[in-house]
């Protein structure tokens, strides 16, 4: 293959335990992953492992090479399996070359073992968790249908005690998503976590579309396909208690349709694009205004890349995608991990060396369709150059003009957008004068778009409040 096609670095998310996991959370779609490959012990042979740490070592043509364990739950695999790989990574690892793994846990196994081994490794761990106990344990359960959270805790204490790094990946939901604030107060200062991710919950039931009119992307974004309808209680609103409230079942989900003509049909455990475009503002108000260079939100940091001409710094913000792929546990790879099934498996790095896969025509096309399908509409929309359509797998419905392909997330977006506007300009302009984003701070009263609290923008002639030296007119004031 022509080298001038092969990319100097990737991402593999690899899945030793495939699907399999310890866990139950309704919404999870990664366990009807299994249906793929029955009767296998959804264990990565040491084949395989070798032939992953090798070709991923081998392929890369940087400074550093990451390696991602996710799953299902990897810490079903047992600590000497990741012994094993630091060892292969040792035998593989390049002169002068560093090594980051990274690791996506539910912590229920975490132990004191489990965590001198992260530390002494310098692993970077990913926590599952979903906010405070009575949100968490509402969709996140074990396999006798308990809440996980205390286990969780336990997890996040421990992780913490041995000085282990790790991050918080909260998924937002139907019923998280109206407490913003509780959620993310409940991880800056109680659970005294520096780096949070937000992760829509977007799950499609079976009569819903492709999110995408590219052929090649046939099976949808591969997240649960539901069947059934059932009456289901809805959940309890703001404030009101959910001692009593029963989830809804797997069997028997209620279904929400997104956009005029019912196109992009969802389970009532999604979040709604106005929830989200809520949730996402009441948090960046509180953030903007005292947590900024202190508390770090990958949804915020990566939008805040688009109004610096930066979008992609996340692959869900890019204009094209393409270069994260997943690997399960048999060698064979993905082209993304929302779009594991037979129309986007690419072949097995046991046939076809990892690179090869990562650089066909069949991959590129696949990142290329996230920007060559975007509809008309977004193109004209006033923020594309921040989300770029956001991740294909959440584009479920169609425009106000009836073409296909738009995010069924966009409303809350654009919302969010919209809200953050004038911060966004001001970090971005404090970027590029090379001084701190957190200096926004120390403007009193920050005008945020909805906020209660406003200050009187200065005159036209005035000097801006951002710092910039430049008169108000010619600088926010535009």
């Amino acid at each position: 293959m022509p080298e001038h096609v092969m990319p100097r670095a990737f991402h593999i998310m690899a899945k030793p335990t495939g699907s399999a996991c310890n866990l139950n959370c309704d919404y999870c779609f990664f366990l009807k992953k299994e249906g793929l490959y029955p009767g296998s012990n959804f264990r990565m042979a040491d084949d395989v492992h070798e032939a992953y740490i090798r070709q991923l070592f081998e392929a890369h043509q940087v400074p550093q090479v990451t390696v991602a364990w996710q799953g299902g739950e990897p810490t079903l695999m047992g600590l000497d399996f990741f012994r094993r790989s630091i060892d292969l990574q040792k035998k593989y690892q390049k002169p002068g070359t560093r090594v980051e793994n990274t690791f996506q846990t539910n912590g229920i196994l975490i132990n004191d073992e489990w965590c001198e081994f992260f530390r002494d490794n310098n692993f970077l761990i990913g926590l599952s968790m979903d906010g405070p106990k009575e949100l968490h344990d509402f969709y996140r359960k074990d396999k006798g249908g308990n809440g996980t959270f205390d286990k969780v805790m336990k997890a996040a204490r421990l992780l913490q005690k041995h000085k282990v790094e790790f991050n918080i990946l909260c998924t937002v939901n139907s019923k998280n998503a109206d407490y913003p604030l509780d959620v993310y107060r409940f991880f800056r200062d109680e659970l005294k976590a520096n780096y949070i991710q937000f992760i829509p919950i977007v799950e499609r039931a079976e009569s819903s579309p492709s999110p995408s009119p590219s052929p090649d992307r046939g099976e949808g974004n591969n997240t649960p396909l539901l069947s059934g309808e059932g009456n289901v209680s809805a959940p309890p609103s703001r404030g009101e208690d959910v001692s009593n409230y029963s989830p809804p079942s797997l069997k028997t989900p209620t279904l929400v349709r997104g956009g005029d003509e019912g196109e992009g049909v969802v389970t009532d455990r999604s979040v709604r694009p106005e929830q989200w475009g809520r949730f996402l503002s009441d948090i960046f108000d509180e953030w903007v205004k005292r947590d900024v260079g202190k508390t770090f939100i990958l949804n915020f940091d990566g939008a805040l890349a688009g109004w610096l001409g930066m979008a992609g710094t996340v692959c869900i913000f890019g204009q094209t995608c393409g270069e994260g792929t997943a690997l399960e546990h048999n060698g064979d790879l993905y082209s993304c991990d929302h779009f594991v099934g037979p129309n986007n498996l690419l072949g097995n790095i046991l046939q076809t060396p990892m690179i090869e896969l990562v650089a066909s025509a069949k991959q590129r096309k696949f990142g290329q369709d996230k920007r060559d399908t975007l509809p008309q509409y977004c193109l004209k929309c006033e923020f594309v150059h921040i989300c770029n359509g956001e991740c294909p797998k959440n584009r479920l419905i169609k425009t106000p003009d009836g073409e296909a392909g738009l995010n069924y997330l966009c409303e809350g977006y654009k919302a969010f957008f919209k809200h953050a506007d004038k911060p966004m300009h001001i970090m971005a302009t404090l970027l590029q004068q090379g001084r701190l984003a957190e200096e926004i701070m120390r403007l009193k009263e920050l005008k945020v778009r909805g906020g209660e609290n406003r200050k009187e923008e200065p005159g036209r002639n005035e000097p801006c409040f951002c710092g910039s030296g430049q008169k108000f007119k010619k600088c926010h004031g535009k």
